[in-house]
């Protein structure tokens, strides 16, 4: 009976330690073959940087540009003293008398007086009045005049046609007026006081002499 104890007991002592020599030997293969697995799987490539692309401009900021480009040339250049973006309201009032000329008609007699911003010229029998308003830029003083009744008309489906405009240009010395149509204005349409012209007269240029010195007298010993 002892040694049937004695014997079973050694028998289980060696199948327990046949169990762990037999895991342990798993265990060793199973992290050879993980290992070996490692090193034979290859890194995978990095995926490259996809490049940049650049958005084109905006309609509107190309708009903006080109507004600010226009606008840039479209304002006239300060030259000297004279700056072309200040206007004066300038007043012509007074009474002048000269010639008037209307297209291809012989230069009249005339009187023409100026109240503010009305006009009536007389020539011989006739008499127009109207309305104008003289502008001063840099010298230059623009004359737009509206001859013709200026009393609004009465409401009607057949109103009538508007006033005509004529562009002038004015020039005036003391008590005298010039008024004439600027280059490109269909009615040819001039006023000049008696024996005045509009053009300016050519600047005199003296000549200049050279004064010659006199060589002093020469001494004898």
């Amino acid at each position: 009976m002892r040694k049937s104890t004695i014997y079973l007991f050694v028998l289980a002592l060696a199948v327990a330690m046949i169990g762990a020599i037999a895991s342990a030997g798993f265990v060793a293969s199973a992290q050879n073959s993980n290992s070996s697995t490692t090193m034979t799987e290859t890194p995978k490539p990095k995926p490259k940087p996809k490049p940049r692309t650049r958005k084109p401009k905006t309609a509107a900021t190309t708009g903006d540009a080109a507004t600010t480009a226009q606008a840039t040339m479209a304002t006239p250049k300060k030259t000297g003293r004279c700056d072309p973006t200040q206007q004066e309201q300038t007043d012509l009032s007074g009474t002048y008398t000269g010639k008037a000329k209307h297209g291809t008609e012989a230069a009249q007699d005339a009187t023409l007086t100026i109240t503010g911003n009305n006009f009536t010229m007389t020539s011989g029998s006739e008499t127009h009045n109207g309305r104008m308003t003289a502008v001063t830029t840099c010298g230059y003083t623009a004359v737009t005049m509206m001859m013709g009744d200026l009393t609004p008309p009465t409401p009607s489906p057949n109103p009538p046609a508007a006033l005509p405009a004529i562009s002038m240009r004015a020039k005036k010395m003391g008590d005298k007026l010039w008024l004439m149509s600027v280059p490109g204005e269909k009615m040819s349409v001039s006023f000049t006081p008696t024996g005045g012209s509009m053009k300016p007269k050519p600047r005199k240029h003296r000549s200049t002499t050279k004064k010659t010195e006199a060589a002093p007298a020469k001494t004898t010993p």
